[in-house]
């Protein structure tokens, strides 16, 4: 029977090209920067200003109100930028 443990982030590195993810269990996420636009769109600084949530199942940059899960990093779901109306 296979264990059905969640994935947990102990670190996260955002880099000018990629969101690196590193997981409990020793394995090593990355996906590109432009998967997140908040993140994309933010200073180094606010880069480097997140918090594990969930026990590690994802991450909270409090100063963007960004928010990416391990499961949504491993299943390649990016965040969508919000279409502007025109009016």
């Amino acid at each position: 029977m296979a264990n059905n443990i969640e994935p947990r982030i102990k670190q996260i590195q955002v880099t000018e090209d990629t969101i690196d993810a590193y997981l409990v269990d020793g394995r090593m996420i990355s996906v590109p920067l432009a998967w997140s636009w908040r993140l994309s769109d933010a200073t180094p600084e606010q880069r480097n200003n997140w918090e594990l949530i969930g026990d590690g199942q994802g991450v909270h940059w409090p100063d963007l109100d960004e928010d990416i899960s391990a499961k949504g990093m491993l299943h390649g779901i990016p965040s969508r930028r919000p279409q502007q109306v025109l009016v």
